[in-house]
Formats: structure tokens, sequence, C-alpha cells
């Protein structure tokens, strides 16, 4: 990272809301006034224009000023991991494309948090996989995942696999905006403390579902009222705008 403070944010799987979550936590620590940022180093599923990709999504959840372009660096538009998009559209990409091609976004923020695709495992070259890009970025990691059943599975071998290479990881956060019948999955209540008890990683909190339109404002409420944001500020050194007081 060159010197800066980075946070990679990854998946237990595709569609569990990172790009939401990242979202909201770039905003609301931009909110206490941190210099903070986020770069989509490969996205795929779509092409910018119609603003449903992870970048346009980025910049509308964050507030940033910025283009989709410069989030993300790489964007195919098949829905596949990211190797495979990229074979699909007449190019082979490297780890070191990608890390050169987020320079320009790395360096212009204080902070910056990195938002995968899919899972940590997910190839995104034709020999680098998305765990390949988090030990050159040399950043910890936080781990979204389901608040419901199964999670407790997917989130231990996520763990498992990161920490098998060397990788730290800040902790996780459970996402409950994935089901509106979340109040009938009884592990919804337990899953958070099962996985600290046998990762020893802390659950920094639930997300909460966000019914309607999504905007930064609903967002930077909803990590305040939900989100231990403490050990994020701690890892990129980032103090309350009021502590500069």
């Amino acid at each position: 990272m060159n010197g800066k403070q980075g946070l990679f944010v990854t998946g237990t799987d595709t569609g569990v809301g990172k790009t939401v979550i990242a979202g909201a936590l770039v905003a609301a620590l931009r909110a206490e006034g941190g210099n903070v940022g986020v770069w989509k180093p490969v996205q795929t599923g779509g092409l910018p224009g119609d603003g449903t990709t992870d970048a346009e999504l980025l910049l509308k959840y964050t507030g940033m000023d910025s283009y989709a372009e410069d989030i993300a660096s790489f964007t195919f538009e098949a829905p596949l991991a990211p190797m495979l998009a990229a074979k699909q559209a007449g190019l082979n990409i490297t780890l070191q494309d990608i890390l050169s091609a987020g320079e320009s976004i790395r360096n212009r923020y204080d902070s910056v948090f990195i938002e995968g695709a899919g899972g940590v495992a997910v190839p995104i070259t034709e020999d680098a996989s998305t765990a390949d890009l988090i030990a050159e970025l040399q950043t910890s990691v936080l781990i979204v995942a389901r608040s419901g059943l199964g999670t407790i599975n997917h989130t231990l071998l996520t763990m498992e696999y990161l920490e098998r290479r060397g990788i730290s990881i800040l902790g996780f956060i459970l996402n409950d905006g994935l089901s509106g019948e979340l109040c009938l999955d009884p592990s919804v209540e337990t899953n958070g403390r099962i996985i600290e008890q046998y990762s020893g990683i802390p659950c920094l909190g639930h997300f909460p579902e966000l019914a309607g339109e999504i905007d930064s404002k609903r967002l930077i409420h909803a990590v305040q009222a939900t989100i231990n944001l403490s050990p994020v500020r701690d890892a990129l050194t980032i103090r309350k705008m009021e502590e500069y007081r």
C-alpha cells in the first residue's frame, strides 16, 4: 500500500452484501472527517452506465466525488469470476496490472477500503486469487457474511483460509439484509457468538435490512446504530473529527 493504510472487504460468497457494507463504512468514516476512499480492483457482471455496477453503487453510497472508472480498475460484462470474465473479453490481466491500476486511487486518500469480488479463493488472474491480491497489498481483512443458517461453516472456512496464508483478520460483520424472513431463522441470534467462540475473531455487528431507496445518509445512520467502528478506526489510524478539536 506504499505506506498507506488499507482494509480489504471480502465476503464468504458472492451476493453477501460487501458493496453496501463497504460503502456504508466508508460513508460513516468520511462523515467523521476521515480522508477515506474506496477501490474495486475488478468488477464483473455489467458495464458502467445504468448505475448498477459495484463502482457506481459505491460512489452513490459513499458520496465520493469521483468517476466509476476511477473506483473500478477493471470491469467485465460477463457475470463470472474475474479471471474467466477477463478471458471472455479477450484479456489476460496480471496481478501487477491490477496493483498498478489501483495506485492512483490508493494514493489519493489517507486510507482506502478495497472491495473484493466474491470470496477469498476466487481466481482473479490466471495464477492469482483474491487472497494473493490481499497478501500483496498487506492489508487486514474485514469479512462480510450472511446472518442466517450456514454462515458458521462459510465464515470459519474463510477465516481458516486467510489465516493459513498469514493474512490478518480484523473482524466480521453479519448482514441481516439478505432475507426478509430472518425472524424465522433462530440461528441468527447465536451465529455471531459461535463464530467468535470458534475463531477468536470479533463480530463487529449485524448490519440491518434497509428497505426502499438506499443513500449515504441512511447508511451512515445504520453503521452508527449497529456497527462497532472502533477497531476499524484503529486499524486505519483514523481519529474521529471531535478528537482533533
